[in-house]
Formats: C-alpha cells, structure tokens, sequence
C-alpha cells in the first residue's frame, strides 16, 4: 500500500466505505474521504482492517498539497471510483 491508494473499510463504523490513503506509517494508514475525514485530519485506521480496492490511485503529490482543493480532489476522485464498481 502507498498514499494515494484507494482502500475499503473492513472493520468499524466506517465499514464498506472508500477511502484514499494520505500518510502511512509502520502499523496504520491516515484515511481520508475528502468530506467528514479531511485530508490534514484524516482517521488511522490498522492495516488489517483495510483492503485495497482496485489499480487505480490518486496521485501522491494531490494528496500532499497542502491546500483546501485536495479535499475536493479526493471526494471527485472517490466518486468516480463509486461509480466505476456499481
């Protein structure tokens, strides 16, 4: 797994929802769906409770900007994934 990756919740409230990967560190992924978890507060999730979802991924250098607009970018891309797996 990399930032940028898309992945899906297995476990938790959040189960069954996409999210995009913004930083890794040796046990957790920082998830962020661009809405209710914001890119600079994103929530850690462990790596057994995610799985990836799908080859495509966001770009790393999107979800490090470090403005607002990054936020917008996740949820465009999140949708386009939604709407791909229906």
């Amino acid at each position: 797994m990399k930032i940028g990756n898309v992945v899906l919740a297995t476990a938790g409230k959040e189960k069954g929802q996409l999210y995009v990967i913004v930083n890794l560190d040796d046990k957790y992924a920082y998830l962020s769906d661009g809405k209710r978890l914001k890119a600079f507060k994103p929530k850690k999730k462990s790596f057994k409770h995610i799985r990836l979802c799908g080859s495509e991924s966001l770009s790393e250098a999107d979800v490090l900007d470090k403005n607002e607009r990054v936020n917008a970018k996740i949820r465009k891309f999140l949708s386009k994934i939604r709407s791909e797996h229906v």
